[in-house]
């Protein structure tokens, strides 16, 4: 069970030792103009292996549960799927019901630990290997394995993750299949919540040091990314690096490389963005058309 990018290396390295009898997912959903549906990551991924999909809407009606049973599944894996199993769910395996989860429980409950991990400072982030119970990411896990954050930004650590998350589920299954799994309680009162990134949570402003800005701009995603505005211009700030450049906190300066913003403790360079309605660019690039004034006033959306 699972939709984004994220569960698509687990479920192709579970094809590679396992018979995957059927693979739940989102219903398609509407994206781009006109409204198209486009099916989920996973949908794709299991229609090239050749593997049967579900996409119910709700996993908690009648026709969902024995939609299931018909299917006999072992054990299920759920990674990334987005629906709440419910306890018929749940007891249907025999084998329990096992859930991928990106962090190192139990921080960063919830739907949003990569970004979570990036926006907090976490020197190091993880996979957990946990049996599903009712509670929102709360069972007892059989495995972690941990990496380095460094400066990976939430597309490529949740890519780190992934693969991270496909080999440690695959030594779980083993271990349940021989068992040998033992299961640890998470301690709750460690626990911490990952809710979903808001815009208000990557948003970028003059006050912020240029540590916590660069976080920012790394954890923002394409429902909530870091914006600014300059001399009436409304830009998303897709990717920013460290500059030496010396700029006043509150002032933005135009460079050959991109857009220099002044922090509370330093400047930070645009060298990737996107102006409203228009395509994504390169620093560069926008350096080039630009007549931006030296040391014009920015601030957050």
């Amino acid at each position: 069970m699972g939709t984004p990018r994220f569960a698509v290396p687990i479920l192709e390295r579970l094809a590679t030792e396992h018979e995957v009898v059927a693979v739940y997912s989102r219903p398609d959903a509407a994206s781009g103009r006109g409204s198209r549906l486009l099916p989920t990551a996973v949908k794709v991924a299991a229609e090239q292996l050749g593997i049967s999909v579900r996409q119910p809407v709700s996993l908690r009606t009648p026709d969902a549960a024995e939609m299931l049973r018909s299917d006999a599944p072992t054990v299920i894996v759920v990674a990334a799927y987005g629906l709440i199993l419910p306890p018929e769910i749940l007891a249907i395996p025999v084998g329990g019901c096992v859930n991928v989860h990106a962090s190192l429980l139990p921080k960063h409950r919830g739907a949003a630990p990569v970004h979570r991990a990036i926006l907090e400072g976490d020197e190091d982030t993880g996979v957990s290997i946990m049996q599903m119970e009712e509670g929102l990411d709360t069972g007892p896990f059989a495995l972690q394995r941990s990496i380095r954050v460094g400066d990976l930004d939430a597309d490529a650590l949740t890519e780190r993750l992934a693969d991270l998350g496909a080999e440690a589920i695959i030594d779980v299954l083993r271990l349940i299949e021989a068992g040998e799994a033992t299961w640890t309680a998470q301690d709750d009162s460690s626990a911490t919540y990952a809710a979903k990134v808001t815009r208000s949570d990557v948003a970028l402003e003059p006050a912020l040091s240029v540590t916590d800005a660069l976080r920012r701009v790394r954890a923002s995603t394409r429902q909530a990314t870091s914006r600014i505005l300059v001399d009436g211009f409304d830009i998303a700030v897709l990717h920013a690096r460290e500059s030496s450049d010396s700029v006043q906190s509150g002032l933005a300066r135009r460079s050959l490389d991109g857009l220099l913003l002044g922090m509370s403790d330093g400047t930070v360079l645009v060298d990737r963005m996107r102006l409203a309605g228009k395509a994504a660019v390169d620093g560069a690039s926008w350096a080039r058309g630009s007549r931006l004034s030296i040391d014009t006033p920015w601030s957050r959306t």
